[in-house]
């Protein structure tokens, strides 16, 4: 961002500017970083990894190193004097994709905190309202309700049908705010693109002899966030089911055809959550 887009003058010494991280859902600001222009200062983990870009001397860009899911959203810099301050906010987006999630124990366990969790355990987060809206303008449609991270519960359809709202126009239903202790539902969550590689072993392995078999690979098995991220961004299509490190069997499909899951649309195809003694399925390693 460049201070030529803020009115006053910040060539003062007495000027300083301050880059905060508007918190979504939580009502609060996480200061990053400030500088007076000769010295800045970090904030935090983010602030950590944050600097000035410095490009020339009215830049009051902020550079971030090793972008992460949590990084995006809505920052605020703010040009302050102690008497006309002066602030932009900007908005950070990653390209990703969302998917739905549940856990073994079938749908609607979790209430808001569970499911931000849940979303985190499989290298995601949970996904904001626009994102959603990201994913069923590219063709998610899904019945069960689910969190997002403003903390308001909604499934995104396509296709009208009775057990999903009944007759309505498509679009992104909504059950309005909700109690996050009290109020259980499934999760949408959100991840980007990888920084490793995910890799199918064919086999019929027990869920612990799949754990085994990646790490005599030196990796680990495939979160279910990986598998969807190496769908989406590196083409992964594999007609056979492998363990996950939660428990579940999936596999990826980019080109859909008869005999891999019947559906017409590319996705994820679950299995759910077999026994784990049950040696029917390879599994999808994860290595960095």
């Amino acid at each position: 961002m460049d201070l030529h887009h803020l009115t006053q003058n910040p060539g003062r010494p007495s000027y300083k500017v301050r880059w905060s991280k508007v918190e979504l859902g939580e009502l609060r600001e996480t200061l990053i970083l400030i500088t007076n222009g000769l010295h800045a200062r970090g904030y935090g983990a983010l602030g950590s990894r944050a600097r000035m870009r410095r490009g020339h001397r009215l830049d009051a860009s902020l550079v971030i190193a090793g972008v992460r899911l949590e990084d995006e959203g809505r920052y605020r810099c703010e040009l302050i004097n102690g008497i006309e301050d002066e602030s932009v906010a900007l908005t950070l987006r990653l390209e990703g994709v969302v998917f739905p999630y549940q856990p073994s124990r079938g749908r609607y366990q979790f209430n808001y905190y569970e499911a931000k969790q849940a979303c985190e355990d499989q290298d995601g987060r949970l996904a904001t309202y626009a994102q959603l809206y990201q994913a069923w303008t590219e063709g998610l449609d899904w019945c069960n309700a689910g969190w997002l991270l403003e903390g308001s519960v909604r499934y995104p359809v396509l296709t009208e049908r009775a057990p999903c709202g009944g007759r309505g126009r498509p679009g992104i239903r909504s059950y309005g705010p909700r109690d996050r202790k009290r109020d259980r539902y499934d999760a949408f969550c959100f991840t980007s693109a990888l920084a490793g590689h995910v890799f199918f072993v064919p086999g019929r392995l027990t869920l612990s002899e799949a754990h085994a078999a990646c790490r005599r690979r030196r990796a680990v098995v495939a979160k279910v966030g990986h598998l969807y991220a190496a769908w989406k961004f590196s083409g992964l299509d594999q007609c056979d089911g492998g363990w996950l490190a939660d428990g579940s069997v999936r596999f990826p499909i980019t080109t859909p055809r008869p005999r891999c899951g019947g559906l017409p649309d590319p996705g994820v195809r679950s299995f759910g959550f077999p026994q784990p003694q049950q040696a029917n399925y390879g599994t999808y390693c994860y290595s960095e």
